[in-house]
């Protein structure tokens, strides 16, 4: 098993680099019950670096489907409202938040799914407002991973428990650079690297991206005054934090209705707690006009069916093939691994940060830019060695982005 010291410094990289916790900030926690011993941990060091208060939001999965199975319709289409305000009230006072995401890929996988995407709509209705704090850096939020059992398991199936999850510990371990002497020197250096691939593509400023791969032929308008960001974030306050742990992309948004062509996943997607695999959409001026999936069709009806905005993409994520989670040669079943392995886009809200002023923009004002707005975000890949990507820009003239899944642009300044 991974050693003590080691979940010490993934706890320390997280509080220090991940949501760059203040002395006498709040600190809200929501991690897998499995993972008490580590989420303890983070407590501990959080307190150590002048917390004022650490709350602990636990999730059990074998808690979360005995609510599916056995809880009448009227409790899964509901949300408390004293959840909402334990949120808001963190978020008012300025919390830092860290979700530890370890959900078992299979949980939900015989539970209708028609229920789940109730109660997940009900829930992004009811958080509507906290959202607001994090899609807009308003707050300090970073999303990290430890193994739990059933998860590790997914990820090596022909292993006992016990060693799936110290396999998985330590594949986790490498990708976050945990591994490495100073870990949160060497994210310094790798946000530096992100830094400078998301200034190049800010000064193209392309009109469009054009995608080419098996099964993949789309076209994506961007916005007037779209941003691409990657790495670290700043908040309101001009706290910088990294969102997501890892992370390897460079991202903005498309315009909700710029978007034309079919493309086709390259990666299984958790949804949920349901795999959707093999599937492909079909856009027409931005809208999902068809789809198709070899696993998890119905799920992806239900994601579609969320709300308006569900039908369009919010989000456009480049990374390169050669990425540390691609070669780890592993599927996560875990988006926030498995994305940081591919090129991906997401269905749903997109990120106001990433217009020009949009994080003061009102929705219409949004909406007038070409900024998706929905209560879902949903990404999913679809990147591979064989992905190309031109850029246009306003004149009609293309270059290169892309080729066979990695960078034809020199974004290492070599």
């Amino acid at each position: 098993m991974v050693s003590q010291g080691v979940q010490e410094k993934y706890a320390a990289l997280a509080l220090r680099t991940g949501v760059n916790l203040q002395k006498g900030q709040a600190l809200m926690i929501n991690a897998p019950i499995e993972g008490a011993d580590f989420t303890r941990k983070v407590a501990r060091k959080a307190y150590e670096l002048g917390a004022k208060n650490v709350h602990i939001n636990w999730v059990d999965d074998e808690l979360t489907l005995l609510k599916y199975e056995y809880a009448p319709d009227e409790v899964i289409a509901s949300y408390p409202d004293w959840k909402v305000q334990l949120h808001d009230e963190f978020a008012e006072d300025g919390a830092a938040v860290l979700n530890i995401r370890s959900t078992n890929p299979d949980l939900l996988k015989d539970i209708d799914p028609s229920k789940v995407a109730k109660a997940n709509k009900v829930s992004a209705e009811a958080m509507k407002n906290f959202r607001k704090y994090t899609m807009n850096d308003i707050i300090a939020w970073s999303i990290i991973s430890i193994p739990t059992g059933d998860w590790a398991q997914k990820v090596f199936p022909e292993k006992s428990r016990e060693d799936a999850i110290e396999s998985l510990w330590d594949a986790i371990v490498k990708i976050v650079r945990v591994d490495q002497e100073d870990p949160i020197t060497a994210w310094e250096a790798h946000n530096d690297t992100l830094r400078t691939a998301r200034e190049i593509l800010n000064r193209k400023n392309y009109k469009k991206l054009i995608f080419k791969a098996p099964g993949t032929a789309l076209e994506m308008e961007l916005p007037e005054g779209h941003i691409w960001k990657g790495g670290s974030a700043k908040t309101e306050g001009g706290t910088t934090f990294n969102p997501n742990m890892p992370t390897e992309e460079v991202f903005s948004l498309p315009h909700k209705y710029g978007v034309n062509g079919t493309v086709s996943s390259t990666k299984p997607l958790n949804y949920g707690g349901s795999l959707i695999d093999n599937f492909s959409l079909t856009f027409k001026d931005g809208k999902v006009v068809d789809y198709k999936a070899e696993q998890g069709e119905g799920t992806l009806e239900q994601l579609l069916k969320t709300d308006e905005g569900s039908k369009r993409l919010g989000e456009v994520a480049l990374v390169p093939h050669e990425s540390p989670v691609s070669q780890s040669g592993l599927i996560f079943y875990n988006t926030l691994f498995d994305e940081n392995a591919s090129c991906h886009i997401a269905l749903g809200k997109a990120y106001p940060t990433n217009l020009e002023g949009g994080a003061a923009m009102d929705e219409d004002q949004l909406d007038k830019h070409g900024v998706n707005d929905s209560l879902s975000h949903v990404d999913f890949m679809i990147g591979s060695e064989k992905l190309d990507i031109d850029g246009v820009f306003s004149d009609g003239t293309t270059e290169a982005v892309f080729r066979n899944g990695t960078w034809a642009l020199n974004v290492k300044g070599e």
